[in-house]
């Protein structure tokens, strides 16, 4: 089997890593692969650091022909049975590149987010057509979102994302408190997001005030680029009063090895495909206090592998965090479960999933 994966990502986040996970795993079977990614990119620099057989293309706009036409060309080069498109742009370029350019070449869509399908016809087309085999959604929750807006529901299947806990083998390593000057008796209670408006910092900060309000003391840090929301989330920390609380690390490469530094992961997105920060979070021993948005709680179940709160709601998350932090037990039993469910959350699992669904097209 030769396959084709295509994005139109230009910066990395959770999808990306997916993807590269799903190559190294499928590289391993046996599969031939090609990444088609954009011109630019962090996946087209990741792709030539690793020597992975890859092109790259101008993305240009949504539904830009001329990427089309460079999808119809490489799938005739390579000679691809398949196209796996990782994101909606990536999506519309595959069904374009059938629709102008006679690409017959299955089409089988990753859905990693969970708001609702679009009602323009273009999504409507896209999402109905005759190319696209298969639909692979990220949790059960996001294939409830997707099943009202298709045709043929048969489509659908549930391929639950996946880390490699094998990259999470450091113990604390003290970056955190060296860098940043944190006392060393407070512990350290943080997200790790892109700071965009799904991953709902407001509710990060208004969690953070009731618990400074309530004398707690600890070093409540933001890690993560900005994904669009940084200047308001810096100018709500200002007029909450909360500069000397928070700090906001900015994005960082290094995950792996300051996680485990951590005490407790605060999720507070108010929508989530899945969320692997918090199998990440899992990984590393940390404990996590998160929102139920979409398939958070495919992961984490209530009092067993971590504790929840409804979406945006500030002083629950309060309450949760102090929980944990008071109670001894509660964090090593959640941490006991959290490991016993990260089995069903590994990349392998991922992968094999996945290669199962290619198999039956």
């Amino acid at each position: 089997m030769t396959l084709l994966h295509l994005s139109s990502a230009l910066s990395w986040r959770g999808g990306e890593q997916q993807l590269a996970y799903l190559v190294e795993e499928l590289s391993a079977k046996g599969l031939q692969q090609h990444v088609l990614c954009a011109r630019g990119s962090a996946l087209a620099a990741y792709c030539h650091e690793r020597r992975w057989e890859h092109s790259t293309y101008r993305k240009g706009f949504s539904v830009n022909p001329l990427a089309a036409r460079a999808v119809a060309r490489i799938c005739r080069s390579i000679g691809a049975d398949l196209v796996h498109v990782h994101d909606s742009h990536a999506h519309t370029f595959a069904c374009l590149a059938a629709s102008l350019f006679g690409n017959r070449i299955p089409i089988v869509l990753s859905r990693r987010v969970d708001f609702s399908i679009g009602g323009n016809a273009l999504s409507r087309w896209k999402y109905d057509h005759p190319q696209v085999k298969k639909i692979l959604c990220v949790s059960e929750a996001i294939r409830q979102i997707v099943l009202p807006a298709i045709r043929r529901p048969e489509r659908l299947a549930v391929v639950h994302s996946g880390i490699d806990p094998e990259r999470f083998r450091y113990g604390a390593s003290g970056i955190l408190r060296k860098q940043y000057q944190l006392h060393a008796d407070r512990p350290i209670i943080a997200n790790v997001a892109a700071i965009a408006p799904h991953k709902d910092y407001f509710t990060f900060v208004d969690t953070v005030e009731i618990l400074v309000n309530k004398g707690h003391r600890a070093s409540f840090l933001i890690i993560g680029g900005d994904g669009g929301e940084e200047n308001s989330i810096r100018a709500y920390i200002r007029e909450k009063g909360l500069v000397d609380q928070i700090v906001l690390t900015g994005f960082r490469n290094d995950i792996p090895r300051i996680l485990p530094e951590i005490d407790l992961l605060l999720f507070t997105s108010k929508t989530e495909g899945l969320g692997t920060t918090v199998l990440d979070a899992f990984a590393c021993g940390v404990p996590v206090v998160a929102t139920a948005a979409g398939g958070i709680p495919e992961m984490v179940e209530e009092g067993v592998s971590g504790l929840l709160a409804p979406v945006g709601d500030a002083p629950q998350l309060a309450a949760q965090v102090e929980r944990l932090l008071s109670e001894p037990s509660l964090r090593e039993r959640l941490l006991a479960g959290a490991h016993k469910r990260l089995a069903l959350f590994t990349k392998e699992a991922m992968a094999a999933r996945t290669l199962e669904i290619y198999r039956q097209l």
